[in-house]
């Protein structure tokens, strides 16, 4: 299987994703469409991946390569294949479902806890530790099913289509390297000074051995993901 991933940020890349296609004999190509790199041809793979990016949804006069990656999710979700949306990826996709997307109460960044809902139809851990760095939200699209919560978002992902597209607010593809690069280059989401829900760099890092527990999530989440379509 051929995975198109979308990158909207040099700092917010596909982290342990990359391996772990790699891992499971997936090859995967990057497109950069923010820095005006040509649009993929969608029918070149069998899955696409939208990462994390700049807060805010925004307007393609301000961001024009919108347009085209707008059209790419349009295509996805019409097109029967995988999709998977993390963090500013999500956004998007839940925007194309419809749903509302809109700046959260508070920052949420670091390590919080994620309550798996009761309908929830991913294989993951009833309770689990996600890392978290976003301010903007989404509203549950309609038909869509909610993936968890945590405190201080009440939605934090989302399945559609029998689990053939999926939306993560919270990350479980980050690594110790991934994330000291995010915290070197990127600005904190806005309102993280006084988010009680927002960490410093000292308490993020404070236990490198937290990535080391996503990585069976990341696996199953991956797994069931791309299976939900082979299995039609």
């Amino acid at each position: 299987m051929h995975v198109h991933v979308l990158q909207h940020s040099p700092h917010q890349g596909p982290a342990r994703i990359a391996d772990w296609l790699t891992s499971m004999g997936h090859s995967h190509t990057v497109f950069h469409l923010d820095v005006g790199e040509l649009p993929l041809r969608l029918a070149d793979g069998d899955a696409l991946i939208v990462l994390d990016g700049p807060e805010g949804i925004a307007d393609e006069a301000e961001r024009p390569w919108l347009r085209a990656e707008r059209k790419l999710i349009h295509r996805a979700l019409d097109a029967n294949k995988p999709l998977l949306g993390i963090g500013y990826g999500a956004r998007l996709i839940a925007e194309a479902l419809g749903a509302m997307v809109a700046r959260g109460t508070v920052a949420e960044t670091g390590w919080h806890r994620v309550d798996l809902a009761p309908l929830s139809p991913v294989d993951l851990p009833d309770t689990f530790e996600a890392f978290m760095w976003h301010r903007e939200v989404f509203a549950l699209p309609d038909y869509a099913l909610a993936l968890g919560r945590s405190t201080a978002s009440p939605l934090q992902g989302f399945t559609w289509d029998d689990g053939r597209v999926v939306g993560l607010l919270c990350h479980l593809e980050t690594t110790l390297a991934s994330v000291t690069e995010l915290l070197d280059h990127q600005p904190p989401p806005e309102g993280s000074e006084t988010s009680p829900h927002a960490q410093d760099r000292a308490a993020i890092l404070d236990d490198p051995r937290r990535f080391d527990r996503l990585a069976p999530l990341l696996d199953r989440l991956l797994s069931q993901w791309l299976a939900s379509t082979n299995s039609r």
